[in-house]
């Protein structure tokens, strides 16, 4: 507050002060009448100053004041760290090897051992091979005959790869031995003959293989395979397959069409009951398949068709067929729900190899004939029921023509060769159609655990035959994949496989759990373990036939570079 301002305050203070004490005096009863009333006028007022002359005693002149600041050391013994930025762990990039060698023994005295490796030839340029043997010294319990086996598998392949062209060249070849120890306890008398006779057999294959990929070219490449299969009881089987491909952009869809040659020709020394001189077969498939693709981020059809005409060479009949090849597949929801649907058809070619691999118990005198696979109608819906929860569901309907089941070969007659005992297997042809509904469910428990079931039901209805033998109406598998630390690491399979039917009996069906777990040493050395068949069934896959027990097989694997 300024100094007149508190003068003005003070005048109005003490005036009020002494009209209130007038105020305060007892009003006599006098009559005061008023001639006029007060008129002010502003000569009666005077006009305060606004800067009055400075005669208050309040009123003090200013000195100019100094602050000045007395500084005392104070000791400490506090010492600050250096600051330093924060930094990142960072894992060391596993280092890739070129080769590895396998090796592991277990119980049946089996073996297994594994070769693999890489040589860099030049610049874009590699050769591998890889080596594989399998074998067990058998010991199956209440088995009959030996039941030993071996399976040696070695593939060479040259890769070059340049700007606008890839190409490969391939050579393998395969040595199996089995044996026919499918004898059965009825038979048991005929053991010591069946022995002498000699139950086991070798498979002996070789292939040469060449493949090409073009990058800017209407000819997109293709695949040539000439293949050799044959046993020690003088069959023999030579398969040549060719499929070039065309394929170019036609308004922005992809246009194409794929080429198929397929020729077969094979021999076997004998039939079962041995009346024949040998059986032959002979097949040349020639085949077309144009198609069109649409396909956007939503949606993807192909529409196509495939033309085969197939020549029995050997009987010499000709045929042409026409298949259907459509796909289409719609995102309902993106990544959650995917619809899809088509129905495929085609000329299947039948092998004496593809029938040894599947059952390696089937005589050399089996009838080789295509399978015409009129249609196979799908349709399903994929997806992700949460981002770690995945699904598939499929229902599929499906015509066969001349479809292969496994039959039990009966006791000859004057049985002489080992596999006339009633412990190999031939084929029977019948035409079939199966409804098939199909259903999966993969979840990941974390980036390092996965688990997974399936399960296919099937139901058949055939033309001939009184059941679809060897052929189960139920299969299931539940598995997972664990990497539990960096070093250890592990997967885990369980089988199960319903009743199959058998023109004599019933077999049983069987579930076969497996185990493999593996530890890595360093980068270099790992040790690993496996159990297969951990339930201890020693349940027959075929009829006769049963497998080993529990399994185990323990050994190392080292990864090194030349």
């Amino acid at each position: 507050m300024n100094l007149n301002s508190f003068r003005t305050y003070l005048s109005f203070f003490l005036l009020f002060a002494g009209f209130t004490a007038f105020s305060q005096d007892t009003i006599g009863t006098e009559v005061i009448n008023v001639v006029k009333p007060y008129t002010p006028s502003v000569s009666d007022a005077f006009k305060i100053k606004e800067n009055p002359a400075g005669l208050d005693s309040l009123d003090v002149e200013k000195k100019d004041i100094n602050y000045s600041i007395f500084s005392v050391p104070v000791a400490s013994t506090f010492t600050p760290a250096k600051g330093k930025a924060t930094t990142i762990e960072r894992k060391r990039p596993e280092k890739i090897f070129g080769s590895y060698a396998t090796l592991g023994f277990g119980n049946y005295t089996s073996v297994l051992g594994e070769l693999y490796t890489n040589f860099e030839v030049n610049r874009g340029q590699n050769l591998s091979l890889f080596l594989k043997h399998n074998s067990s010294q058998g010991g199956i319990k209440d088995v009959l005959l030996d039941d030993k086996f071996y399976n040696t598998t070695f593939d060479l392949n040259y890769t070059a790869d340049s700007r606008f062209m890839n190409y490969e060249l391939g050579f393998g070849v395969l040595h199996q031995l089995y044996n026919w120890y499918g004898l059965s306890t009825d038979f048991s008398l005929l053991a010591p003959q069946a022995a002498s006779a000699g139950v086991n057999h070798s498979y002996y294959g070789a292939s040469v293989s060449a493949g090409l990929a073009m990058e800017d070219s209407p000819f997109s490449g293709g695949n040539a395979t000439l293949s050799y299969f044959g046993d020690s009881y003088s069959s023999s089987e030579i398969q040549f397959e060719a499929t070039p491909k065309f394929e170019f952009d036609l308004g922005g869809q992809d246009v194409g069409t794929e080429i198929e040659i397929n020729y077969l020709n094979g021999t076997f020394d004998r039939n079962y009951e041995n009346t024949l001189s040998d059986l032959k077969y002979s097949y040349l498939f020639a085949g077309l398949q144009p198609y069109i693709r649409f396909q956007n981020d939503t949606f993807s059809i192909k529409l196509g068709a495939k033309l085969m005409y197939a020549m029995d060479m050997e009987n010499s009949e000709n045929d042409f067929y026409i298949y259907p090849k459509v796909n289409a597949s719609v995102k309902v929801v993106d990544e959650f729900m995917t619809v899809y649907a088509g129905v495929d058809g085609d000329l299947i070619q039948n092998t004496y190899f593809n029938f040894t691999q599947e059952n390696p118990y089937v005589s050399p005198t089996l009838l080789i004939a295509p399978t015409d696979k009129q249609y196979d109608a799908f349709a399903g819906i994929k997806g992700k029921f949460t981002s770690t929860v995945s699904y598939n569901l499929k229902a599929s309907y499906k015509n066969e023509i001349n479809k292969p089941f496994f039959l039990a070969n009966p006791l000859a007659f004057t049985p002489m060769e080992g596999y006339e005992f009633g412990n190999s297997f031939g084929l029977v042809y019948d035409d079939v159609t199966t409804l098939e509904t199909f259903g999966e469910l993969l979840t990941d428990i974390s980036s390092n655990v996965t688990i997974g079931v399936n399960a296919s039901y099937f139901n058949y209805s055939l033309d001939l035959l009184p059941e679809a033998y060897n052929l189960p109406e139920l299969k299931a598998t539940l598995f997972a994949n664990a990497a539990f630390t960096e070093k250890l690491y592990g997967n885990f399979s369980l089988f199960f496989v319903g009743e199959r039917e058998t023109e004599f009996k019933t077999l049983d069906a069987y579930m076969d759990a497996n185990i493999h777990l593996g530890y890595n040493i360093n980068d270099q050395l790992s040790i690993f373990v496996k159990g297969s068949n951990l339930l201890g069934d020693t349940y027959e896959k075929w009829l006769h036939t049963p497998v080993q027990g529990i399994q185990a097989l323990a050994g190392a694997t080292y990864k090194f570079d030349w």
